[in-house]
Formats: C-alpha cells, sequence, structure tokens
C-alpha cells in the first residue's frame, strides 16, 4: 500500500532501519547568473517572497535568474546601440572627442538600464 507521500510523486530513501522522505528539490544544474539575475533575486526575496519560495521550492529559481540575466543583457544591448544611434553618438564622435563620447555613452547606458530594470526585474 502507498503512503500519501509515495502518490503524489515523493520518494524515500533508507537511513537503517528508517525510510526518511526526500523533501529536497531535484538537483538541477548550476547556472550562471549576472548582474540582473542577483538583482531580481533580491527583489523577489524582499518583494515578493511567496514568488520567491515557490521558485526555490520547485527548483527553478536559477534557471529562472539565468533566464531574467539573458533578456536583461540582450535588451541592454538592443536599447543602447538604439540610444546611440537616434543621439548621433558615433565612432566618429569617439575619435573627435573621446570624453564628450563616454559621457554621451554613459548616460544612454543608464538610462537603458533604468528602463531594462523597470520593465524586466521590477515587474
Amino acid at each position: 500500500m502507498k503512503t500519501i507521500f509515495e502518490e503524489t510523486g515523493g520518494t524515500y530513501r533508507r537511513e537503517g532501519d528508517y525510510l526518511i522522505p526526500n523533501l529536497l528539490p531535484p538537483e538541477s544544474p548550476e547556472h550562471s547568473i549576472g548582474k540582473y539575475g542577483r538583482l531580481c533575486k533580491t527583489y523577489l526575496k524582499e518583494h515578493q517572497p511567496i514568488v520567491y519560495n515557490a521558485l526555490i521550492l520547485s527548483g527553478t529559481l536559477w534557471q529562472y535568474l539565468a533566464d531574467i540575466d539573458r533578456i536583461c543583457n540582450e535588451r541592454m544591448e538592443l536599447l543602447v546601440r538604439q540610444m546611440a544611434q537616434q543621439e548621433g553618438v558615433t565612432e566618429s564622435l569617439k575619435a573627435a572627442s573621446g570624453i564628450e563620447w563616454a559621457r554621451r555613452m554613459n548616460s544612454i547606458h543608464n538610462r537603458a538600464e533604468e528602463i531594462v530594470l523597470r520593465e524586466v526585474v521590477y515587474e
């Protein structure tokens, strides 16, 4: 006769004469998360603890954070490229005035990052 735990997909391991339920989520391969993944993790932990705990218990937290990080990096590249083109920040400006080019690119990067954080990480 199966227990309710076994009927719902639970498994046991034998420790001497006792059967101990395997309560840990299955191990998943390590996913590297970058800056945006870490920001998302902190945000979930502090502002959406139910979602954070659900992701941990289902074993999908690291994959979710890796996906968020990848999406944010792709979006950042696209936004920076589009904004630089729209504002006329080109390689010729870089050759003529490196400091002005760096100032404008930093401004573009900061604005793009604010958009990405608001749209993807803090949604």
